[in-house]
Parts: C-alpha cells; sequence; structure tokens
C-alpha cells in the first residue's frame, strides 16, 4: 500500500506543482487588488469558455505537442535538449522555401514536401549537438543553446534578405517576413475556427513515439543508453550511436512544429528578431509540458494542452481584469519552475526508494556506503 500511494503521489506531482504555482500567483494577484477567483475565472473562460476558445487552447496546444514528443526521445536517452527554438527555426525556414519554391505542384504534394522538409532541417540542427555530444562529449546544453542563437540570426538574415517578401523588398521601413504561402498549401481548418489539421498530425504521432520507445528495438536501446550508458556499452549497444539518434529525433519532431506552424497558423514567416517572435516560446515550453507529461509521450498530450489552455487563458485573463503583462509572465514562470522542481523531486524518490530496496534486499549485511548515500540524497 505504501509503495502504491507513493506512486500515485509521485504521478500527481506535476498537477500539484501546477496548483502550487498558481497560489503563489493568487498571492501576487491579492497583493494587486485583483480577486484570484475572478481572476482564475477569466482564465478558465479565456481557455475552454466557448469552442473558439478551446479551439485556440488547441491551436497553441500543437507545436508544444510535438517539441515534448522529441523531448520524450531525448530525455529517455539521458541527452537533454534546450534547443528547441532553433529546431523550430531551421524546419520552418526550410519548409517556407519549399512551399515559396514549387508553387506548380499540387497542394497536397507540397504540404507532404513541406512537412518532411521541416522534419528534415530539425533533424540536422538538432544531429549537430548530437554528434558532438556523442563522439566529442560536448556538453549538449551548451551547444543546443548556442544552435539556438545562430538559428536566430540565420532567419533575420534570410528574412530580411534572400527570403523577403517581394513587396516589402522596395520599402524604406522593412517587415522581416516571407511572402505568403499559397492558399492550396494551407493545412486544412475547422471552421471557423484557427483548429486546423496540425493538431491531428501531432496526436497522431504521440502514438507512434509511444509505439518506437516502448514497442521497437530501437526505442529499446534508446531507453537503455538512457538509463546506464556503461551497461548498454557492456551489453553490446552502441551508446554513442543512440544517443546522438536521441537528440536527431529530437530536434526533427521541433523542426516538425516550426514546418506545421506555418502551414497551419501564420501562412508565412514573420519575425521580430527573436526567436520566440516566431515560436511563441514553444520550444521552450514544450519542455516543460514533456516533464508535466511524466516524459511520456501519450501523457504529454493533456500535459500540452494544459500549457496551451494557461497560454490562452493568461492572456483572457489580462484583458478581462487589466492587470500588468509582466505578471502573466511571472505566472507562467511560476508554473514552469515548480513543474520542473516537481520532476527534480520525483527522480530523488525514485532514487531514494530503489536505495532502501537494495537494503531491505540482503537484511542483516552492512549497508554499502554508495546505498546510505543514496538513501541520504
Amino acid at each position: 500500500m505504501r509503495t502504491r500511494m507513493s506512486a500515485l503521489f509521485d504521478a500527481l506531482l506535476p498537477v500539484i506543482a501546477t496548483l502550487a504555482a498558481l497560489a503563489v500567483g493568487a498571492v501576487m494577484l491579492l497583493i494587486l487588488g485583483v480577486s484570484p477567483v475572478t481572476a482564475y475565472a477569466a482564465l478558465f473562460d479565456g481557455a475552454f469558455g466557448s469552442f473558439n476558445a478551446f479551439a485556440e487552447t488547441l491551436v497553441k496546444a500543437t507545436p508544444l505537442l510535438l517539441v515534448a514528443l522529441g523531448i520524450c526521445i531525448s530525455f529517455r536517452g539521458d541527452v537533454i535538449n534546450i534547443g528547441g527554438e532553433g529546431q523550430m527555426i531551421v524546419g520552418a525556414l526550410l519548409a517556407t522555401w519549399v512551399g515559396l519554391t514549387f508553387t506548380e505542384v499540387p497542394g497536397w504534394l507540397i504540404v507532404v514536401f513541406a512537412m518532411l522538409a521541416g522534419f528534415l532541417g530539425g533533424a540536422v540542427w538538432g544531429g549537430i549537438p548530437g554528434l558532438l555530444k556523442a563522439y566529442f562529449n560536448v556538453n549538449e546544453i551548451l551547444s543546443t543553446v548556442m544552435m539556438n542563437a545562430i538559428a536566430v540570426q540565420l532567419m533575420n538574415f534570410l528574412l530580411r534578405g534572400p527570403m523577403i517578401d517581394p513587396s516589402q523588398a522596395q520599402l524604406a521601413s522593412k517587415i522581416p517576413q516571407t511572402a505568403r504561402l499559397l492558399d492550396e498549401f494551407h493545412l486544412a481548418r475547422l471552421a471557423p475556427t484557427r483548429l486546423h489539421a496540425g493538431a491531428l498530425i501531432a496526436v497522431g504521432l504521440a502514438f507512434v513515439v509511444y509505439i518506437l520507445l516502448w514497442r521497437t528495438t530501437l526505442g529499446y536501446r534508446i531507453r537503455a543508453v538512457g538509463q546506464n550508458p556503461h551497461a548498454s556499452r557492456y551489453a553490446g549497444i552502441k551508446t554513442a550511436r543512440y544517443m546522438a539518434l536521441a537528440l536527431i529525433l529530437s530536434g526533427a519532431f521541433a523542426g516538425l512544429a516550426g514546418a506545421v506552424q506555418v502551414y497551419g497558423v501564420n501562412y508565412r514567416m514573420i519575425t521580430d528578431g527573436s526567436a520566440s517572435g516566431f515560436t511563441g516560446a514553444a520550444g521552450f515550453n514544450g519542455i516543460v509540458a514533456a516533464l508535466f507529461g511524466q516524459l511520456h509521450p501519450i501523457l504529454s498530450i493533456p500535459a500540452s494542452i494544459l500549457f496551451g489552455a494557461l497560454l490562452v487563458g493568461a492572456n483572457s485573463m489580462q484583458r478581462a481584469i487589466q492587470i500588468p503583462s509582466a505578471l502573466i509572465t511571472a505566472l507562467n514562470g511560476l508554473v514552469v519552475v515548480f513543474v520542473v522542481s516537481s520532476e527534480i523531486w520525483r527522480r530523488r524518490r525514485q532514487r531514494r526508494r530503489l536505495a532502501v530496496a537494495k537494503e531491505e534486499e540482503t537484511p542483516g549485511r552492512p549497508t554499502p556506503p554508495e546505498v546510505q548515500k543514496e538513501a541520504a540524497r
């Protein structure tokens, strides 16, 4: 019973963390003289209060889910991908180039090629730090963050130069954007909302990633390398290859998220000079959605919807009760910090239970020092 209760508590930790973050946010609202009940009611209404509001929540959740699926793969392979922003940008750039170049090709075929181009672009951008990590032991956190910066500068150069909208090229005050994609290249929408077919693609891929990780030899090897690279190497698994592959696949899904964002929402690439100007910080928020979903592809679906609801509802809350935009940023940041912290705590609890279980397996024998340290942690 104790084991079951402990496992249930671990499963509910992300929910508890989110509620704790909202509680802290309620204190901040009270300091500003705003009723937390009114504020959170506006948040809920903005995210789920109507069919159109729920559709907007799903639109916001779609890139989060695609990035989260890639994060599930990379974190299971014990490589940390912080480069989702850059991978989204590169995938979107390649997908946009396909749509603007091959204008005589049937629309459905262009959409397929564009999604593949986005997938490939993200894979290449994620593969660079993956190879550096696997074969040169370069820290993947630093390399993926640096690749984000390179991708942003590449986007700014292309959208102000070679890929700029021809109608903007001759203007003194140029808007950094590409030309608009043809109507037949757009992902199908559920009228009269902005909900597009990319949401169905993301949900379908969640089940594909689940099958990949838990029903294939490839997924087993990725997870084995993530659990214990030394034991995996001893068993004959080429650990470097699967570490690199995990980051390649993670980048590929982020690149696909960028392509879906262009063909389902924006119909062009446009930026304010920063990564979030195009991605909406989905490359970072997708990490939190994956952690909230316990790094499980299927659980990442409701987790992404929840964070999509927080993003959409927070904007609605700001409009309804006229609170500063900085508070919305702080509220989202609180949720991120609490959820990530809960994941760290959950892993420590798991290590402690394993250490105690090892000690109980050998009663009467002195506890090894490493087990004592693990239990103390």
